[in-house]
């Protein structure tokens, strides 16, 4: 055991010596490590990180939650010219899917609208996303509050002018000050406040509740009615738990289309979008950007292999001669192998620890400039040594072997 620590305080030694006695040749070959670790580390995290925020975003929303809409989150097959035709989801078919539907905690109406302006006395704040729910979105949701309250049911069938603030809103509007029960303006009409969401960080699509505000639904359809081109409505269920969603869909589907009057044959005129179905979607384009990080990486730790391997074969053939001196003494096949073979994954961890340097200086800044936490876990960290130490056993294992088999007198010999 001793003797494998001596190598490797020995092999430690011969690897600085390579650094700091031929800097810019080193430098060099062990780039291609840095540059390989970096690339794959870097996209590792990334993907980490937005694993880690789509987790967070959607922690309050349970993966079955269902908008029924006339437009489709995914790929469809049906033609785009024949999709124009759909009819939007109405209110009513919300109110009748609310009381047939079996198996359902709650279900919620909800028209998409553009973003708007919205005033307090003289301040301002410009592209707030208005999200126009009934009351029941809570509940679907999962909003939870700083301060104040969601309106209640009564209030969202009214339509009464009520209003929710997300948190930067209403630090923009109202400063200190606590805004329950002031007055905002939007659409040019008044609305009381009556509560004010907890602060969340940007969301996965830049939107998040903090830029958003609710009102009730129907004081928009009062506004606007039903069928104005520039909102998009939808109905929203949340399915109990443990249910079959094939069934379930299969409920769904039927329902609206005996309320549609719709006859056998015809295709369904309206998109059942489960929210699953967009995970899976945005997971699978996660993983296809981590396959392809991976192929891009892959050339770059190619190209670092060889230069390790390099610098491998420069380093054997300058100490040809000690090589031999320490086999006429006595030092066995085995203890060269090991000492070149160390001292090639010590030059290529080296080189992986500049690239999980550079790693996380990137996610430093990352996580500054864009309000994105980047994070940069051990798991990576020890993925990033190891394959190092991987590239470097690979690359020295030939320079390694072919010093250890050396003829002593020719080394000295060659040497001299």
């Amino acid at each position: 055991m001793r003797l494998y620590f001596r190598l490797l305080k020995e092999s430690f030694v011969f690897a600085l010596h390579a650094l700091t006695n031929n800097k810019l040749r080193t430098l060099l070959s062990l780039l291609g490590v840095t540059i390989g670790i970096f690339s794959i580390i870097a996209v590792l995290a990334a993907v980490d990180s937005l694993d880690r925020k789509i987790s967070s975003d959607l922690s309050n929303l349970d993966k079955n939650t269902i908008y029924l809409m006339r437009f489709s989150f995914g790929p469809s097959k049906i033609p785009k010219w024949k999709r124009e035709q759909f009819p939007d989801v109405k209110y009513d078919e919300y109110t009748y899917l609310k009381s047939a539907m079996n198996n359902t905690q709650e279900v919620a109406y909800q028209m998409f609208l553009k973003k708007e302006l919205i005033k307090q006395e003289e301040k301002s704040v410009t592209d707030v996303n208005v999200v126009a729910v009934s009351s029941e979105f809570i509940n679907i949701q999962g909003l939870e509050f700083e301060k104040g309250r969601f309106y209640n049911e009564s209030e969202s069938n009214s339509g009464k002018a009520v209003i929710v603030l997300g948190y930067e809103i209403a630090n923009s509007l109202f400063d200190s000050q606590d805004p329950i029960g002031k007055n905002i303006r939007l659409y040019g009409q008044r609305f009381t406040v009556i509560g004010v969401l907890q602060k969340k960080g940007e969301g996965l699509f830049g939107d998040s509740n903090d830029t958003s505000v609710y009102l009730p639904v129907n004081f928009i359809r009062r506004m606007y009615g039903d069928n104005n081109e520039s909102m998009t409505p939808a109905i929203i269920l949340k399915p109990s738990k443990d249910v079959d969603m094939d069934a379930y869909k299969a409920e769904l589907t039927e329902k609206l289309r005996n309320f549609r009057g719709m006859k056998d044959g015809q295709f369904d005129n309206f998109f059942i979008n489960v929210f699953s179905g967009f995970t899976n979607l945005i997971d699978g384009i996660i993983s296809q950007m981590n396959i392809m990080g991976w192929i891009i990486s892959g050339f770059s730790l190619l190209v670092g292999g060889f230069g390790i391997a390099n610098i491998m074969f420069v380093s054997v053939k300058e100490r040809t001669n000690l090589i031999g001196i320490q086999k006429s003494l006595g030092a066995k096949n085995r203890f060269i192998l090991f000492q070149f073979l160390f001292e090639s994954i010590i030059l290529s961890v080296i080189g992986g620890l500049i690239g999980l340097f550079f790693v996380f200086i990137m996610s430093v800044i990352a996580t500054k400039l864009a309000d994105f936490e980047f994070v940069l876990s051990y798991q990576n960290v020890f993925l990033g040594t190891f394959l190092a130490g991987i590239i470097g056993l690979i690359a020295g294992i030939i320079p390694a072997i072919s010093a250890s088999r050396l003829d002593p007198v020719e080394a000295i010999r060659t040497g001299m």
